[in-house]
């Protein structure tokens, strides 16, 4: 393994970087590219093929280019719909993004577990056989709140956030039957952690939020632990989208040690 191969973490906008930010925690000097599929934005409202073919497609292509030691799907959608297929066509390790049902399942009082992602990632079978394995005798209660995914990139930024947009996006999990007993919700979506604490006001102080950027930090590490790691030039970010808009994240990329931009 070369040591300036970079780790690249993909995701359609911004949200991975809230993988990024643990990331860093435990592997500093680990180099790496950032990915965005801005031009593809947002995945939770395109079909499952499209998604798939899209994801596997561009992956391939930044394979080939930067050669990295491993490959992070820091996106629920595009895991839970295309990590099997990326996984086949590529040799690069793949760390995928499942919602963390598990440890939810764990730490609930009541019983009754919130699940907030995409419309398409909440309505996958790989949700139901998460539930499945981990939840059984549990209540799960999905909703998909696309919307808070132009909330979390418009709030990284720097634009103002309105907590009455958050909640509006986000009460028709609470307005199910059974709603009324939720006190813990998974932020089944790389975006939703940017707005935490506009859900926390508008969800109230008893219900606990959890989502699982912690969890793949690990399992990266885990995956690279005993390599070789050197920076050869700066972290950058990559994009698919419009330069002029991705410049308007230069501050926020920086902020994540991200210090060029490029364009695929």
């Amino acid at each position: 393994m070369d040591a300036k191969s970079p780790i690249l973490l993909f995701d359609s906008g911004v949200g991975g970087l809230t993988v990024l930010a643990e990331l860093r925690e435990l592997l500093p000097d680990a180099p790496v590219i950032y990915a965005a599929d801005m031009a593809g934005l947002p995945y939770g409202t395109k079909t499952e093929a499209e998604v798939a073919a899209r994801v596997a497609g561009l992956l391939g292509r930044m394979a080939e280019r930067w050669h990295p030691r491993l490959i992070c799907i820091a996106c629920n959608t595009a895991s839970t719909i295309a990590l099997g297929m990326v996984r086949e066509v590529l040799e690069t390790p793949i760390v995928g993004t499942v919602p963390a049902i598990k440890p939810a399942a764990k730490i609930t009082k009541t019983g009754t577990i919130g699940l907030l992602g995409t419309d398409s990632t909440v309505r996958q079978g790989y949700v139901d056989d998460l539930e499945r394995e981990f939840a059984q005798g549990k209540t799960l209660l999905r909703y998909g709140a696309s919307g808070l995914v132009a909330l979390g990139e418009a709030k990284l930024r720097g634009e103002e956030i309105c907590v009455d947009e958050v909640t509006k996006a986000a009460s028709g999990l609470v307005l199910q039957p059974g709603g009324e007993d939720l006190d813990t919700v998974v932020l089944a979506c790389t975006h939703f952690p940017l707005l935490e604490p506009e859900l926390r006001e508008a969800f109230g102080k008893d219900v606990t939020f959890i989502d699982g950027a912690k969890g793949i930090a690990r399992q990266i590490a885990r995956l690279v632990q005993g390599q070789e790691m050197e920076r050869e030039v700066p972290d950058f970010a990559v994009t698919t989208g419009p330069m002029d808009d991705f410049e308007e994240l230069t501050e926020a990329f920086a902020a994540h040690g991200l210090k060029g931009l490029v364009h695929l």
